[in-house]
């Protein structure tokens, strides 16, 4: 029998007045809401690299992280082992879906195709675990940013090797990522950007970042890919600047290099919170655009500067995600995937149950909030009554394209000073503290 590294049973919805912290006390992936249960409308994921990687080191200590299952080494057995454990966690926590960066998984080698065959081995565990438990896989990626070759990037470097070596890095991941049945592959672009525009050729380096998505584009046809690809918006550190560096910013990158018919956005809480916006402003950009697809659910310190990968507890943060999630229609290629680390003095694995049922019980909560308050239609009714002016008259002839400039030079002689009514933001908040 294999060992049990947590000593903690599956954690079980118990409901509100349950004490017991390894419980969930809002989420119940049964419960119906709105039609559809919760478990389809949250579609949460867990992140391999923070829980089965994270040794929560910070710049000014080692790793505290106590993982009894890891002997510390690069052996593939070491990689297989954690595999199995960390579907032991899915399975213990009652989520069915996972996300992976390649190096996670498997180790780097000395050449390139050692390190395939590395990870040929490992995910031939991960299938095998995904057989015996059914859990999926949400998407898969490849971690170009940690090791020195990409020091000034990958698919922007100014070195072309590194471009090749890339491209060939990013090819094998997303044949693993089909091979093991994953719904989307994401691209995120840590250290496609610069610090200094002085040795930079921001024209090129962009135009070079398109050239790799296309071929990607193009080899994710050739295998029969039919997942959803997702562009990981975020934008600083490491770099100054990244190219990716919020929802609008990637929106219009993918329509000046035509890219969009092929790419959504998977938008992270704490890097919206690093661009200066709420995840509220970037989910509504992608959403107006079709493009919201996937989301990872965390949050950040706004006391500190940098992205701390915190594990959401707001539950006005959530409402606001799952009043967007809904509008749209809910999840319809990616989900909820928790990209979040634990305090660095959360060092025990138990720790890594009461990160993630706090996350999911703020999720569940702000789901059904979200859903009350589009039940009761007040709010949507409000908006809607602020732009009845656009649904008639001179407004709808404006939408419409029947009117210029000279119409409405003759409209505003003749019907003098515009009259405005309150946008009652006070009211608005004080309706929505109604259900939180």
């Amino acid at each position: 029998m294999k060992q049990d590294f947590f000593n903690v049973d599956n954690i079980a919805y118990e409901g509100s007045e349950s004490k017991n912290p390894l419980a969930f006390k809002h989420y119940d992936a049964g419960e119906k809401i709105g039609g559809k249960v919760m478990e389809e409308h949250l579609r949460f994921a867990v992140a391999y690299w923070h829980t089965m990687r994270n040794p929560l080191s910070d710049p000014f200590g080692v790793g505290t992280a106590q993982m009894p299952w890891d002997d510390g080494s690069d052996s593939i057995d070491n990689a297989r082992q954690r595999v199995r454990v960390f579907f032991q966690f899915l399975e213990k926590l009652g989520v069915d879906y996972y996300c992976f960066h390649d190096r996670d998984v498997a180790p780097e080698a000395d050449s390139l195709a050692e390190t395939n065959a590395q990870l040929d081995a490992v995910v031939a565990t991960l299938k095998e675990e995904q057989e015996r438990t059914g859990k999926r896989l949400l998407w898969g990626t490849a971690s170009l940013f940690t090791h020195p070759r990409y020091v000034h990037g990958a698919a922007t470097s100014c070195n072309a090797d590194v471009f090749a070596y890339a491209a060939a890095q990013v090819k094998k991941a997303m044949e693993i990522t089909h091979e093991l049945g994953g719904l989307g592959y994401t691209f995120w672009g840590g250290r496609e950007g610069y610090s200094t525009l002085l040795n930079t050729d921001m024209r090129r380096e962009l135009d070079h970042l398109a050239k790799f998505l296309h071929m990607a584009v193009d080899w994710k046809k050739q295998i029969g890919f039919q997942g959803q690809f997702y562009i990981e918006p975020k934008p600083m550190e490491p770099t100054t600047h990244q190219y990716d560096s919020d929802a609008a910013a990637c929106l219009n990158f993918l329509r000046e290099y035509d890219l969009l018919d092929h790419f959504k956005l998977n938008l992270e809480t704490n890097h919206a919170t690093l661009a200066g916006h709420t995840m509220q402003h970037d989910l509504t950009v992608a959403a107006n655009a079709g493009a919201l697809g996937s989301v990872d659910a965390n949050t950040g310190d706004l006391f500190l500067g940098w992205d701390t990968d915190q594990f959401p507890t707001d539950i006005y943060q959530t409402t606001q995600i799952m009043l967007i999630v809904l509008e749209m229609g809910g999840f319809t290629t990616g989900g909820l995937n928790f990209d979040a680390k634990r305090r660095r003095e959360s060092f025990e694995p138990v720790d890594l149950f009461h990160a993630h049922i706090g996350g999911m019980d703020t999720f569940a909560r702000g789901l059904k909030i979200a859903h009350a308050i589009r039940e009761d239609g007040r709010l949507a009714e409000f908006v809607k009554r602020r732009y009845q002016s656009w649904d008639s008259g001179i407004g709808d002839a404006i939408e419409s394209g029947l009117a210029g400039f000279e119409d409405l030079e003759g409209y505003a002689l003749e019907n003098g000073e515009p009259v405005n009514v309150s946008g009652r933001q006070e009211m608005l908040e004080n309706l929505i503290n109604e259900f939180i």
